[in-house]
């Protein structure tokens, strides 16, 4: 990878803020960098080997970050949030069940053995995704405990599920390494407690009085070192950054740090993943198999299906909509499809599809 290459991938990234500028239209940042990296890719152009090294290194590290940063917007601490669990984990389990019926359903509607691959992606929500987008509104937490709960919950149990539906073969060892970062993420906290919130806030002042930004290089030696751990196990490096996330959420991140990873990871690492996943997907494997295209539209719409069974426990028709919003666990399950060749032609592009119309779907229903 040269420089040139560098500048070119940043470049055509800046399509997703273009794009995404107008809220009237509604599209989601990652839609213009997925564009991008069509263009420049294998759909495209070619001007950049997705199977490159380095460039596959930077991405990995821009799918953790971004990772982080979801796990990060999961809230642990918001005592609304923890009275609401029960009827979280209630919606949960029964849009988990539907979810299920759905994903088989679909699997052997369109002659695929991936059912608990569909299962999965129908059953999450991103809280990354919809969380932004109730605070916008200024909805608190208070007149969407539930909601929030419920999101929360399916997201760490998706994203805990993904490795394991997707790589059957090797459950044991992905098991073994899920089970070694979560291990290492409660250790992490319990260090990080111990050393108490008065110490930890004296550290922070020094690093910003000395400008040393210990925070963000102690987040980033943590990052990599779950990573190597996943790495060593064959774990998607989702695991790590989505653990350390966590472990940020539950002891309470600094604003500081929030503010530097929020610009490394949208300003560069971030795109630079959207563009990479863009650019390995080959859009005339939908043109070789058109059916792809309909599998997408299948899976939006059951996601929707499945998460309108909010309703039985309480929730409006609007937020049980919202709750189908999803991101990161689609995104995963295409990078890690892509990472172990478990993906069908063209299946990674219609799994984009499909979250694309449940992320419309969810924008509207909160709108």
């Amino acid at each position: 990878m040269t420089f040139a290459t560098l500048a070119l991938l940043v470049l055509v990234g800046l399509a997703g803020p273009l794009l995404s500028a107008r809220p009237g239209w509604r599209i989601p940042l990652l839609a213009g960098e997925l564009l991008a990296g069509l263009v420049i890719g294998a759909s495209g152009f070619g001007w950049v080997n997705a199977g490159e090294p380095t460039f596959t290194l930077l991405a990995q590290i821009g799918f953790g970050l971004i990772m982080l940063v979801i796990g990060s917007h999961i809230p642990i601490r918001d005592r609304t949030v923890r009275a609401a669990v029960g009827r979280g984990v209630a919606g949960t389990a029964l849009v988990g069940v539907i979810a299920a019926a759905l994903g088989v359903g679909v699997a052997a509607l369109f002659g695929t053995e991936h059912g608990a691959v569909y299962a999965v992606l129908i059953a999450s929500s991103s809280a990354a995704l919809v969380l932004p987008m109730l605070q916008s509104l200024g909805i608190t937490a208070d007149s969407a405990a539930q909601l929030i709960a419920q999101i929360a919950i399916a997201d760490v149990a998706c994203i805990v599920a993904l490795p394991l539906v997707m790589q059957p073969q090797r459950v044991p060892l992905v098991a073994l390494g899920g089970a070694g970062i979560a291990v290492a993420g409660v250790l992490l906290v319990i260090v990080l407690r111990r050393i108490g919130e008065r110490r930890l806030r004296q550290l922070h002042a020094v690093s910003e009085s000395r400008q040393f930004a210990l925070e963000l290089r102690v987040s980033l030696l943590a990052l990599f070192g779950l990573a190597g751990i996943a790495q060593f196990t064959h774990v998607s490096v989702m695991m790590a950054g989505f653990t350390l996330g966590l472990v940020l959420s539950a002891v309470g991140e600094p604003r500081r740090l929030g503010r530097q990873l929020f610009g490394m990871t949208e300003g560069f690492f971030g795109p630079l993943f959207f563009v990479w996943l863009g650019a390995t997907i080959n859009l005339r494997d939908l043109g070789a198999h058109p059916q792809m295209i309909l599998l997408g539209l299948a899976l939006g719409a059951a996601a929707v299906l499945a998460h309108l069974a909010g309703r039985i426990l309480g929730l409006p028709w609007s937020q049980a909509v919202a709750s189908a919003g999803q991101l990161g666990v689609p995104v995963a399950a295409v990078a890690l499809g892509i990472e172990t060749r478990a993906l069908l032609p063209g299946e990674g592009a219609a799994i984009l599809l499909g979250a694309l119309v449940a992320v419309v779907a969810s924008s509207v229903a909160v709108a």
